[in-house]
């Protein structure tokens, strides 16, 4: 086994962001579980799982993955929290992605912020 240096874990996330941006979910998800096994606990590692399963439209499966594995590892993680209201509005629960997109919107991530303030309106 090998170890992969910051850099390298990078470009392969940055490729596998670019996969799932092309729909191309079985690459993404061999790359993905690749790096899981090297850096299962970055936050950007699970915030790329989870936005590939909301591009997927498998959008109860994402709120599960957050709930279960982003959000116990990373509960002040904002973009979590705005991709898990993202997910919950795509299932129509309005009342239910209220919570996790207020928290977004309040946090000091500006992405997740912007993010949450822009699906709240």
């Amino acid at each position: 086994m090998f170890d992969l240096s910051p850099d390298e874990a990078r470009l392969l996330l940055n490729v596998a962001m670019m996969a799932v941006g092309q729909n191309s979910f079985k690459s993404a998800d061999k790359i993905l579980t690749a790096l899981e096994q090297y850096r299962p606990d970055d936050v950007a590692l699970i915030t790329t799982r989870a936005v590939m399963l909301i591009s997927m439209q498998e959008f109860q499966k994402a709120v599960d993955y957050i709930d279960r594995v982003g959000l116990p590892k990373h509960p002040d993680a904002a973009m979590l929290q705005a991709f898990k209201g993202m997910a919950l509005l795509r299932m129509n629960l309005q009342n239910a992605a209220r919570q996790p997109l207020e928290a977004a919107a309040n946090s000091s991530d500006s992405a997740a912020a912007k993010l949450a303030k822009d699906l709240l309106s």
